[in-house]
């Protein structure tokens, strides 16, 4: 009686031990698959921004502006000091 005793508990400890596998197994799966659509979804932002803070699209909002690129002109270097040793 004692051995029969000893075998269920060892193996409900078994079919517990599966049970919680199976479910970390799915769980695992849907933490990978959230991950895969976030990554594209930052890759589509990071694309976004690309795109708004580039030359083409940040000339068309200074002309909506008023503003425009300057002439050769119109662009003055200033050079900084090095203090000598």
């Amino acid at each position: 009686m004692l051995w029969l005793v000893v075998f269920l508990a060892v193996a409900v400890a078994v079919q517990a031990r599966q049970a919680a596998s199976v479910m970390a197994s799915g769980r695992v799966t849907r933490l990978r698959e959230e991950r895969a659509a976030l990554e594209a979804q930052r890759a589509a932002l990071q694309r976004q921004v690309r795109l708004a803070t580039g030359r083409k699209e940040l000339g068309r909002r200074a002309e909506d502006l008023g503003l425009h690129f300057p002439l050769e002109s119109e662009i003055d270097l200033l050079r900084l000091r090095t203090p000598h040793r």
